[in-house]
């Protein structure tokens, strides 16, 4: 008869959401790589880049030169004797026959350039370099 009630606690429990949280995290950690299109190049900065929104559509012809000379169209890796065919069959029934071409800023120019003329010779109407935009702070620092 003696007996004392508990008291109601105020306390928040967080367990829960921390555990909610976490599973968020590793969500996005995972999912977040696979959103990034094609092959991941360091690209050259330029300072007055003009903007080219359709090379992140998602049927944009891609061509990108890594660092140690590999070319990939889109995200496959082919070789240099066979990258004229491959664009030539990506933009066959293409209106818009303009493919983008993104290179490492520290791969061999030799590179890229016969890159831009195997291209070319796919009988590309239009060409679009892309780059990467200057941080105004960092040009500052270069003058």
């Amino acid at each position: 008869m003696g007996r004392k009630l508990a008291g109601v606690s105020s306390d928040i429990n967080v367990t829960p959401m921390v555990d909610v949280m976490l599973v968020l995290l590793i969500i996005f950690m995972v999912i977040t790589p696979m959103l990034q299109k094609g092959v991941s190049v360091d690209m050259v900065k330029a300072a007055n880049p003009r903007s080219m929104q359709d090379a992140d559509k998602e049927d944009a012809v891609v061509v990108a030169v890594s660092r140690d000379g590999k070319l990939y169209l889109n995200s496959d890796q082919v070789k240099m004797e066979e990258i004229a065919n491959q664009v030539r069959d990506k933009i066959a029934q293409r209106v818009d026959k303009t493919v983008y071409i993104k290179s490492d800023a520290r791969a061999k120019f030799e590179t890229v350039v016969k890159a831009i003329d195997e291209v070319r010779s796919a009988g590309v109407d239009q060409l679009g370099l892309l780059t990467d935009k200057v941080e105004e702070k960092a040009r500052r620092l270069a003058l």
